[in-house]
């Protein structure tokens, strides 16, 4: 039968803690070792291989914040929960340019004792039966890809992808359907959650994914020879960032503030708020992979990867982001769908073009689509402010 109980009120509105954003810094870590990854290996088996590392990698962050979000970041037992979560995180987050590559069970065993740990507390000690059947649906789904893990460690790496891309195909399924079980589904509406707090915990990590971008930029700058085309690619890299960081926070986010604390299903909205993130944490790597491209290399012509990594990923961002505005607000969608025509149409031109010209129809895109959202957030920020009023 479906879950129908329901949790004490909610508690007061809490601030995200400074040991939240703490542990936020060994998962950011991991993206610029998941975008490293990608240009040591830019081919469809590397980005399948990155796409894999990025689900176990982000799941591991999503399960704990949850979890922290839940029990309270203030209780002795979440905070130290918390803190061994960094630990282990670091070291996974350390092995992942060897775990296809050296030893696996370097990057295996800390994730699925993160997985599994977390979890488990949570079925243990939730504040609800409600969330403590959940994630003891949790374990379930965890118990059917943690095999697929191990045994993949055991293999070479060519083998290894297939079992690896099982599991985390079954774990981000899970995550996605709120792990159900046939007649247990968690009925998450009316359900007491700290949703404002989970979600400004996503809005500050998308903060740091685009600030670690920021700094693959800068890396990349300082190690190589300065010159107009090299300049030219900085300005145009900058722009696109700066121009992705505004579709979201030139006013989008009062829009998410707005929904969320008025929406009778908290939770539902904070699930999907997840299952974007894993869309924009692969974008901005993506991302990522193509400013080290267009600096590095300013003056090549245009390529496949390049509009794979730089157009693909601006696409996967915008849609993601688009998908989360129609299942919540109905509206701000079709823009970033229409932005999403315009980025494919360039990429189908991008490998006929010098990089820099594809890196400037990018920027014209992203400025315009940037400038329109501005506005249309802002109406409809005003719009869901006066329904509910």
């Amino acid at each position: 039968m479906p879950d129908t109980s329901t949790p004490p009120a909610p508690a007061i509105r809490r601030q995200v803690s400074p040991l939240e954003l703490f542990f936020d810094l060994v998962f950011v870590f991991a993206v610029s070792q998941l975008a490293h990854h990608l240009v040591e290996h830019l081919t469809w088996r590397g980005a399948a291989e990155t796409g894999v590392l990025l689900i176990a990698v982000f799941g591991t962050w999503a399960f704990t914040s949850f979890e922290a979000t839940l029990l309270d970041i203030d209780r002795p037992r979440t905070r130290f929960t918390v803190i061994t979560v960094m630990g282990l995180g670091l070291f996974m987050n350390a092995a992942i340019s060897r775990a296809f590559a050296g030893n696996a069970w370097m990057f295996v065993v800390p994730l699925l004792i993160i997985m599994v740990g977390v979890q488990a507390l949570a079925a243990f000690t939730g504040p609800s039966p409600a969330f403590r059947r959940h994630y003891q649906r949790g374990l379930v789904w965890t118990a059917g890809s943690a095999p697929l893990w191990v045994v993949g460690a055991t293999q070479s790496p060519e083998p290894r992808l297939w079992w690896w891309g099982a599991a985390a195909l079954i774990d981000v399924t899970g995550t996605w359907l709120a792990h159900p079980l046939p007649g247990r589904v968690f009925r998450s509406a009316h359900v007491a959650f700290d949703a404002e707090h989970m979600l400004e915990r996503l809005r500050l990590f998308l903060i740091l994914i685009l600030g670690e971008t920021v700094l693959t930029i800068g890396r990349t700058l300082a190690g190589v020879p300065l010159d107009v085309a090299t300049f030219l690619a900085f300005v145009g890299v900058f722009t696109a960032l700066v121009s992705l960081w505004a579709v979201y926070f030139g006013g989008g986010e009062d829009v998410v503030a707005v929904h969320v604390a008025h929406t009778t299903d908290p939770i539902r909205a904070v699930r999907y708020g997840i299952n974007t993130t894993y869309c924009a944490l692969a974008a901005l790597v993506a991302v990522a992979v193509a400013s080290e491209q267009l600096i590095g290399h300013p003056r090549d012509g245009g390529s496949v990867s390049l509009a794979l990594t730089l157009f693909g990923g601006t696409v996967l961002y915008l849609a993601s982001q688009a998908w989360y505005y129609r299942v919540t607000t109905r509206r701000a969608w079709v823009e970033r769908l229409v932005a999403c025509g315009a980025c494919v149409l360039a990429a189908l031109a991008c490998p006929w073009l010098p990089s820099l010209v594809s890196l400037a129809l990018l920027d014209v895109i992203l400025v315009v689509t940037a400038v329109v959202l501005s506005g249309v957030h802002r109406r409809l920020a005003t719009a869901l402010t006066g329904t509910v009023a």
